[in-house]
């Protein structure tokens, strides 16, 4: 067994009555309670996610004093900037707000930092460039800012009031700003409107808190008789809200999933043509899914900001005409074909470094560093590490005289929580849970090495170290077939928080001779059955790894493959196991099926 199968407890009782109240299969019932759908009433919702499920955005905390002061700003024909970042997420959400700003009256600018010779957020040689460009006495700081203490009352001091909208973990005491529009830096989010107001959703990321943004600004506009905003129409910028949302992987729930679900539909029929561009040249598909907007076109965006500067990707976002972006999205193609070599590289080298050293026994995390890596890519290689060795991992490039770079962690180990334990030793740090960036001298590096493990050591166990495979149901073959796959088509989007659905079979054999495929015969395809039912399944990536022989268990993927005007439904294999009584399988059930509740 490759993962750790955490195979989720059936709700027989409460699956049932989810399905006959909502007319819905038990097996689709099941997997709404794996995530947490238990209430009848909020199945309806997570079911059919509509824009007018959105909550008003004057909920989230900091939002009325950065309406009130973008308003005072308007009035005074005050310019201010827009300082965004340079990810998908920042560049996408500074996208929106310049084009929401220029078209109801704001006089705005933009400021996307250089990552190599500036660095992330508001440090001193993005904030003396942005001032000698953009001479502003209000900043709008995007994706960033809630760590800035610093430079923010450095700005108050030189009378230039700052907001804040960004959905990173805060410094405390937060930093002197006008308004902070960020859910995670306020104790009592769900206070904000005051006793009895709904909650807000708490997990948006930036590009998701600049359309909250947008919708306040016109909601605002409107009580006001600007004219404007009595006539814009918010549903446009969907597009830049998924495409955001989606390269951030922050949770797929709540407003998320509506952001998402109407933004993928707008993201499919963009009349943008900056997107419309990178569509073409990334070969997606008519209909834009969430695998396309990840892996597709985000890493294209992506790639000019992980080199140099993000300028690039936000003048293809605001492009003007299909060949403007045309040339614009064949330079980011490129840029994404050069990131893709270095990333290989370090890849390599990282890879060689780790396997020669790497003691699964004492190691509970992995950190290199090197001058010459390129900082754009660390965070890639972080996650492909993570991926190889299941550790959490902090690969760190050269940033003048010292070593910048990001880490990827795993679940059960908040790396934020412990770069703060390890603060004396870093130069910066900052991030979430899973996800962090971390500055420091390299005669350092072993000293940080030591404790972070020491940490990892005592909260992780060699059992947490080996990645859980999430499994929905147990199931018989039969119950997998064109019917009870549309069912599960309702719980689309998925992504973060609310994954595709992963089901578990016993006692399984072969019924045909396995296939391999591909250029280098690396794939397998199999037809799988339980005496009762048989589909076929594909195991993309086997490898040389062992495949299962006699009776087996199975966790896999159910998806419906058309070929020839046929659709049927098609197993993607995860993981398997040989079906044995130590797998909780007696040899009398080998012969049985397991009967539904």
């Amino acid at each position: 067994m490759k993962y750790r199968w955490c195979i989720e407890p059936a709700q027989t009782l409460l699956a049932s009555r989810l399905a006959q109240s909502q007319k819905i299969s038990p097996l689709l019932a099941q997997c709404l309670i794996n995530r947490g759908i238990t209430d009848e009433a909020l199945v309806p919702s997570f079911l059919d996610p509509r824009l007018k499920n959105l909550l008003d955005p004057f909920l989230l905390p900091g939002m009325e004093a950065a309406v009130e002061r973008l308003f005072e700003a308007r009035e005074k024909s005050e310019t201010m900037v827009v300082f965004g970042d340079y990810d998908v997420d920042g560049v996408t959400a500074t996208a929106l707000l310049i084009e929401v700003f220029s078209q109801l009256g704001w006089k705005a600018h933009h400021y996307l930092p250089h990552r190599r010779d500036e660095g992330y957020g508001l440090t001193a040689d993005a904030l003396k460039h942005c001032q000698t460009k953009h001479q502003c006495g209000l900043l709008l700081a995007v994706d960033c800012g809630s760590n800035a203490f610093d430079a923010i009352s450095a700005l108050s001091r030189n009378g230039v009031d700052v907001i804040v909208l960004d959905h990173h973990e805060a410094c405390h005491p937060l930093p002197p700003a006008r308004a902070i529009v960020n859910p995670h830096a306020h104790p009592n989010p769900g206070g904000a409107a005051g006793a009895g107001a709904p909650t807000p959703f708490l997990e948006l990321c930036s590009a998701g808190l600049a359309f909250k943004l947008a919708h306040a600004l016109v909601k605002r506009g409107r009580e006001k008789g600007i004219q404007a905003a009595e006539a814009y129409d918010l549903r446009p910028l969907l597009d830049l809200v998924a495409l955001g949302t989606i390269a951030d992987v922050v949770p797929l729930r709540g407003e998320n999933r509506v952001l998402v679900a109407a933004g993928l539909e707008r993201l499919g029929s963009t009349a943008r043509p900056g997107l419309v561009a990178l569509k073409q040249i990334a070969q997606c598909p008519v209909k834009v899914g969430v695998y396309e907007a990840g892996f597709h076109l985000a890493p294209r965006l992506n790639a000019a900001g992980r080199l140099e500067t993000a300028e690039e990707s936000l003048d293809l976002l605001r492009a003007g005409s299909m060949a403007e972006a045309v040339a614009i999205a064949g330079k980011l193609n490129q840029r994404n074909q050069e990131r893709q070599a270095i990333e290989r590289g370090i890849l390599e080298r990282v890879v060689e470094r780790v396997e020669r050293v790497f003691r699964p026994e004492e190691n509970f995390v992995i950190v290199e560093g090197d001058p010459d890596w390129h900082i754009g890519v660390v965070g890639i290689v972080a996650s492909r590490i993570l991926q190889k060795f299941y550790r959490p991992t902090i690969i760190l490039g050269g940033d003048g005289g010292c070593l910048r770079g990001s880490g990827r962690s795993v679940q059960g180990f908040n790396l934020a929580a412990a770069l703060r334990e390890c603060g004396d030793l870093l130069l910066r740090h900052g991030g979430h849970a899973m996800a962090a960036g971390v500055t420091i001298e390299p005669g350092k590096l072993e000293a940080f090495r030591e404790r972070l493990n020491g940490l990892a050591r005592a909260s992780l166990t060699h059992e947490t170290l080996q990645p859980a495979l999430r499994v929905d149901a147990e199931v018989d073959l039969d119950e997998i077939n064109i019917a009870s796959l549309g069912a599960l088509e309702r719980l689309r989007p998925f992504g973060n928080s609310n994954p595709a659905p992963h089901f578990f079979a016993r006692g399984l054999g072969h019924h045909r001779p396995l296939q391999r495929m591909g250029a280098d015969k690396q794939h397998v395809k199999m037809w799988v059955t339980d005496g009762l039912a048989t589909h076929e399944a594909v195991w993309w990536g086997a490898g040389e790894g062992a495949l299962p022989v006699g009776t087996f268990d199975l966790v896999f993927e159910p998806s419906v493959n058309y070929y020839n005007g046929r659709s049927t439904p098609q197993l993607k294999v995860l993981d398997w196991r040989p079906s044995e009584p130590g797998n909780g399988t007696s040899e009398l059930e080998l012969g049985t099926r397991r009967t539904t509740g």
